[in-house]
């Protein structure tokens, strides 16, 4: 039933489609947007749609960015010669706030998973292979999460780099088994970091 109007409704509705948001959470957010100021109404609804419009992928790392290349990518300190290969990008931003590492990233904006029909042709592992073209890349860390997924997209991988003769590693396991890179803490990631072995 309709207890609130039409367009309150679909507010809660739309609410409802993004990632953890249940009905009473979209319910909450929704009358907090209904009391915000108009100006901060206008300023969230505009800012949805400006980074909507103008996000695009970097031509190199694959990375989201409003700028010809990201960040990482257009940092000439970072060590080109190695490059670690992330889900997403929030998977990089949380090797970043480690501050240990300081090669390139390469973001796959997903993993391989037959149950939910995501193939390596699905997500961007034909742009790290392009990217490997270049002599410079030395060593490929893989720090895909350690889940089923995750595993099944390092190996595949792996597979396809070693005959490169480019160094292929994987993050050791300090990083807990089913667990989201976004919420390791960072003592543990850099630890991780350092003790990646070759696969």
């Amino acid at each position: 039933m309709n207890y609130y109007g039409n367009k309150v409704s679909k507010l809660i509705e739309e609410l409802t489609k993004l990632p953890t948001i249940g009905g009473k959470s979209a319910q909450r957010l929704a009358f907090y947007i209904i009391n915000m100021p108009k100006e901060n109404a206008l300023s969230l609804a505009n800012s949805i749609i400006d980074a909507r419009e103008n996000i695009k992928y970097c031509p190199i790392c694959c990375n989201i960015t409003d700028s010809d290349s990201c960040i990482i990518c257009s940092n000439p300190k970072r060590d080109d010669s190695l490059i670690m290969v992330v889900e997403e990008p929030k998977d990089m931003v949380a090797y970043e706030k480690t501050k240990e590492y300081k090669g390139l990233y390469h973001i796959l904006h997903g993993a391989i998973s037959p149950m939910q029909d995501i193939t390596a042709q699905d997500i961007k592992i034909k742009e790290l292979l392009n990217r490997l073209k270049d002599d410079k890349v030395k060593e490929v860390i893989i720090a895909t999460n350690p889940k089923i997924e995750g595993e099944a997209t390092a190996l595949y991988i792996a597979r396809l780099i070693k005959p490169l003769g480019i160094k292929v590693s994987r993050i050791a396991h300090g990083v807990p088994v089913g667990g989201d890179l976004e919420y390791v803490d960072d003592v543990t990631l850099s630890r991780a970091l350092q003790g990646r072995q070759p696969l």
